[in-house]
């Protein structure tokens, strides 16, 4: 029993039994009408309610047949009672329409004598082509009653119905349909064209005017409804000044886009849309030939270009039509060597996705992910790579470049029918959605009913059997195509690449050596030939690792295509395979992972820090498998790991490599977190983190480093006679540590009681010098560099000094600079106690009770402007210089330091060593306009982001931008600029900087 007959269960009576087993919904309903006028004597015609009952919606069907023989004449309904009995192509063709369309039912109803075009066309052609529309719409303007623009209107709709009764009968099928629907919008631009010229023939007489059909018009593959796109190309005729006739050309155009799209009388046909001109709808209306070639050759985008792949002549003038699309073709088959040309479709495409409202996203058909525009834009971007060299796949409609792309091997077979029968299906969907109401839609309508006739018409189409649940069988094969269409959009442009450089079974097409290079090339690798080489080596051959690498790839080459440097990206996935391909769990993770295989790719395509990190230990991948594999840890955690290490180490200088070796993995883990935006969705907040992360596992490495080298003395010379402690400074004791950051630190010790002071300063100072040589000594491992320069006396005092030293030399000899610097003093390592101690010795000199006097005052400002003037490396340009340039990192921490040495003694909130914490206190206390913080804090941020993307993308630090375009892409990206946006990045750096100067020359230097 089906669905129907479950609903109707025993309310009905038998008769209304017999309609509900054909499908009926309200059979009561249907035997009122079988029983009304027109329809006498059909109750009890078998042959007519099956007929009814195999249509789309039989209650929709019959209610449209009743109104339609109600409207019509004695005699007309006489005529169409008979043949709707006699005549089987008849009746399924008026039935089928009825069933499925309200709006051409009520085009029958009220003008019941345009059910004889379903007859005339059908007996006329198989195939109407354009000149038969051409025709009908003719005659069917000469009615005087209805006047030109209402008359061809309503000629529109009747040949529109001799479409709809041929589609839905199977008579055409979707590329067929397609095409006669843009036949019919040519016809019908044409036929409004010399409507216009009858009305203005001084116009007429002026000029040549040609009009290009563009998007679904121009690549034959029109909906039932849709915008009809256009560009209107003018020439002069003889003696006809230019200005003039384009003048004259722009009456017609607009005379010829109202009777289209004018909403009055019976309504519009479809709206004409011309924004697909130059300069879109800011543009002129109608240009010259010349006008047109002007604008491409110079300032047309890439997908400007690739909407004139579709171009085709339409209406007017046939020869202007041919000479403009002959002209421009050269320029829309070499668009895919423009910069970005990829990333601006790709860009586009996202675009697309973007701007759906996420209540609409699951029901959009064309636009949403696995819809007809993945399709469009896949076929679309292969042409143009490929279409340079290979006329063959010139084609603006998509159906026939999908399978010129298929028999030319850039599009494997399976694959190109797979994608043939999904378009087919949605294209079918989207055109039977629209035809219910004639209106323009893409959505899956959400009502019941709706969905149920959409199925019993698509019957033809669908796997499934649709007779016991229609609405659960058409989801289910809508969502089959979709998820198909997702696939095969994300392999498409790669998979042929694979087939490229492997072995094809005999008789199998693949791409040519050049046409795989051309696709990499536009994906915007810099190294086609090594890219294919890389290619080979993974995928190539009969094992089971290469297997699995044909499935992965075409994957990965898109998002490696992505990144500011796809060959990089690629060098180092055949890297760490090369080094984990043996390994069981690699490949599997990647292939059943797809998030790890994603997070995998972007971070070997972002630079060369955590790549180069990730391939001195390849196993450290597996962290992308786990959902908190990439979560900082604390330096508890850190610590207790390093100290086991090294705990378990034979020997001083093998103990400090396993600390290295934690933290060469920590690094990964921080850099990989910091890649992936893993570290916090605000800039500020994922800029902290890092420092936070690299901060504490700096400080464990440096306590297990004290560890082993403490251990290694004394087991040469007995127990250790002095404590040590370690003091980070500056970026270090501030927790802003960045990628490229050495550690600077002071290093204090306080003999043991009973311990000779010279001992134990030779002991420390033995240590201490250990302890730096092996952190930095060559290894696998990266260096990690103690810097002990702000030590009393600089370079020319002990490395290392007692508690009581570091006291007298502060009370006697310290300088202002030296107060400054100690305000990011912070224990880190050794001795806690005597850290503890430490600081407590230098709080007096950092948080002055008096404030800083004048004199100190001068010099701060003295030193600082020195630094300015001195230190900025040659040639380096000082409004993007991170660290010492305007308005950077030294203008913000000075100005911030200065008011921690003013006024930390009397404000709390200010004796921290992190410099956005005192901003936010010196602004909470009114030391700053908030306005003035807030300008402050971005620069700094921005510049210290900056200083990471350049370590992150170079491998090495760096205080400027890259000069390498590249690698400034690169740093672009990390700050989330999208492809070809790095210009915007140094105008947007500039401008931060520029501002934060004005404000620092006002707080730190006092200028008004």
């Amino acid at each position: 029993m089906t669905v129907e007959e479950q609903r109707a269960g025993s309310r009905v009576s038998r008769p209304e039994i017999r309609l509900v087993r054909r499908g009926f919904t309200d059979p009561a309903k249907a035997v009122r009408l079988l029983d009304g006028p027109g329809l006498e004597g059909l109750a009890d015609d078998p042959v007519l309610l099956d007929a009814l009952g195999a249509t789309a919606d039989p209650d929709l069907a019959l209610l449209g047949l009743a109104r339609l023989l109600e409207a019509a004449d004695e005699s007309e309904r006489h005529t169409l009672r008979d043949t709707l009995t006699t005549s089987k192509p008849l009746r399924d063709r008026l039935l089928g329409v009825l069933g499925v369309s309200t709006a051409l039912g009520d085009h029958l109803a009220r003008y019941p004598h345009d059910w004889h075009a379903l007859v005339t066309f059908e007996l006329r052609d198989m195939h109407p082509g354009p000149q038969d529309f051409r025709r009908a719409l003719a005659e069917g303007v000469k009615d005087d009653a209805l006047g030109p623009a209402n008359a061809l209107r309503v000629a529109y709709r009747r040949c529109l119905l001799a479409i709809a009764a041929r589609d839905l009968t199977g008579t055409t099928d979707l590329a067929q349909t397609a095409a006669e629907l843009a036949d019919l919008a040519g016809a019908t631009l044409q036929t409004a064209l010399d409507l216009a010229a009858e009305q203005d023939p001084e116009a007429a007489a002026a000029c040549r005017l040609a009009v290009i059909g563009m998007g679904k018009c121009g690549g034959r593959e029109l909906n039932y409804v849709s915008d009809v796109d256009v560009i209107f190309v003018a020439e002069p005729r003889e003696g006809v000044d230019e200005h003039e006739a384009v003048k004259a050309a722009t009456r017609l155009a607009a005379a010829l886009t109202r009777l289209c799209s004018d909403t009055t009388g019976e309504g519009t046909i479809w709206p004409v849309d011309a924004n697909l001109r130059p300069e879109g709808r800011n543009g002129p209306l109608v240009r010259t030939l010349a006008s047109h070639l002007a604008y491409y050759q110079r300032w047309a985008k890439t997908w400007e270009f690739q909407a004139l792949l579709k171009a085709r002549p339409v209406a007017g003038d046939a020869e202007l039509g041919a000479a403009y699309v002959e002209a421009l073709a050269p320029m829309v088959w070499q668009a895919a060597a423009r910069e970005n040309f990829v990333a601006d479709v790709q860009q586009m495409r996202r675009r697309v996705v973007d701007s759906i409202p996420a209540t609409e996203l699951d029901r959009q058909l064309k636009l949403g992910p696995g819809g007809l525009r993945d399709v469009e834009f896949s076929v679309q971007l292969l042409q143009l790579v490929h279409g340079r060299t290979d006329p063959a796949l010139r084609s603006g409609n998509t159906l026939e470049a999908l399978a010129a792309l298929s028999r030319g091997g850039y599009v494997g077979r399976a694959d190109a029918a797979s994608l043939d029968a999904a378009y087919r299906f949605l294209r079918s969907l989207e055109h039977r959605i629209q035809l219910h109401r004639l209106r323009r839609t893409h959505l899956m309508p959400t009502a019941e009913e709706d969905q149920r006739r959409l199925a019993r018409s698509l019957a033809a189409l669908i796997n499934d059997d649709t007779r016991s649940d229609p609405v659960a069988a058409l989801q289910r094969e809508w969502k089959r195509h979709a998820v198909e269409v997702r696939r095969l959009h994300e392999k498409l442009f790669y998979r042929p690449l694979l087939d490229a450089v492997a072995e094809l079974p005999p008789g199998a097409a693949g791409l040519t050596p050049d046409a795989a290079r051309a696709r990499l090339e536009a994906l915007g690798y810099a190294d086609p030939a090594a890219a294919l080489r890389h290619i080979s080596a993974l995928a190539s051959g009969v094992s089971r690792k290469a297997a699995i690498q044909r499935t992965l790839l075409p994957v990965l080459l898109g998002w490696f295509a992505e990144s500011a440097d796809p060959d990089a990206g690629l060098l180092n996935f055949r890297q760490v395979s090369d080094a984990l391909g043996r390994t069981p769990w690699y490949l599997r993770l990647l292939r059943d992972e797809s998030a790890a295989a994603e997070q995998l790719a972007r971070v070997l395509s972002a630079g060369r820090l955590a790549p180069d990190l990730l391939l001195r230990a390849p196993e450290a991948v597996a962290m992308l498998g786990d959902p908190q594999g990439l979560a900082p840890r604390g330096r508890a955690a850190l610590q207790s790991e390093v100290l086991a290490a090294v705990g378990r180490a034979g020997s001083t200088s093998a103990a400090v490599a396993a600390a290295r070796s934690v933290r060469r993995r920590e690094l990964f883990r921080t850099a990989a977190a910091d890649v992936l935006g893993r570290l916090g969705e605000d800039p500020a907040e994922a800029l902290d983190a890092a420092g936070e992360a690299l901060t504490a596992l700096n400080a464990a490495t440096l306590q297990g480093a004290l560890r082993a080298c403490t251990a290694g003395w004394e087991a040469e010379h007995g127990d250790l006679p002095t404590r040590i402690a370690v003091i980070a400074m500056g970026r270090f004791g501030g927790h802003e540590l960045g990628y490229g950051s050495d550690a600077d630190v002071l290093f204090v010790h306080e003999p043991l009681l009973g311990s000779l002071e010279q001992e134990a300063a030779r002991a420390a100072q033995a240590i201490c010098n250990e302890l730096r040589t092996l952190l930095a000594a060559p290894s696998t491992e990266p260096p990690l560099l103690v810097d002990a320069d702000l030590r009393p006396e600089g370079r020319s005092g002990p490395l290392v000094r007692t508690l009581a030293s570091y006291a007298a030399y502060y009370r006697r000899w310290s300088h202002a600079w030296e107060s400054q610097a100690l305000l990011r003093a912070e224990p880190v390592a050794g001795d806690e106690e005597l850290g503890a101690r430490f600081r407590q010795l230098i709080d007096p000199l950092r948080y002055p009770g008096a404030g800083v006097p004048e004199r100190d005052l001068v010099e701060i400002r003295r030193i600082k402007a020195r630094i300015e003037a001195e230190r900025l490396p040659r040639g380096a340009d000082p409004t993007t210089h991170t660290k010492i340039g305007r308005g950077g990192l030294a203008d913000v921490e000075w100005t911030v330091q200065l008011l921690q040495l003013q006024h930390g003694h009397e404000v709390p909130a200010l004796r921290t060593t992190r410099t956005r914490a005192a901003l936010a206190a010196a602004a909470a206390a009114g030391l700053v306009e908030r306005a003035d913080a807030e300008v402050l804090e971005a620069a700094w941020v921005l510049a210290s982001r900056v200083r990471s993307a350049v370590m992150l993308v170079r491998g090495r630090p760096g205080d400027s931008f890259p000069g390498d375009a590249r690698e400034l892409s690169g740093v672009a990206r990390y700050l989330g600029y999208g492809a070809g946006h790095s210009g915007e990045l140094v105008d947007d750096y500039r401008r931060t900087t520029r501002r934060a100067r004005a404000v620092v020359d006002r707080l730190f230097y006092g200028a008004e």
